[in-house]
């Protein structure tokens, strides 16, 4: 069985994610073959915190060059949007970043 540390990988932090702060959402790395309600659970039991919705998308590697024949391409990979209640507390990890 999957811990809640095995699905969410890490946290995005962009300028686009961090503009999303003040509104409760936060962007996260997930596991491909994570759900949306393994998700939700995991943010819950490591945050603390009370979900409202999870959004998920599936990111295609972008093509790479590294001279003049080989081709190859980054990883799959996938995100995961997640916005928290109105009574829900924030996440401490990003209160710095805004």
């Amino acid at each position: 069985m999957k811990t809640a540390y095995d699905i969410i990988l890490r946290p995005i932090i962009t300028e686009q994610s961090t503009e999303h702060v003040d509104i409760k959402k936060y962007v996260f790395e997930v596991a491909r073959d994570a759900n949306k309600i393994e998700i939700k659970k995991a943010v819950e039991e490591i945050f603390g915190v009370e979900v409202m919705k999870v959004t998920t998308l599936n990111q295609k590697g972008k093509k790479k060059r590294t001279g003049r024949y080989p081709e190859g391409s980054r990883r799959d990979w996938k995100k995961a949007a997640v916005k928290l209640t109105d009574r829900s507390k924030t996440i401490e990890f990003f209160e710095g970043l805004v």
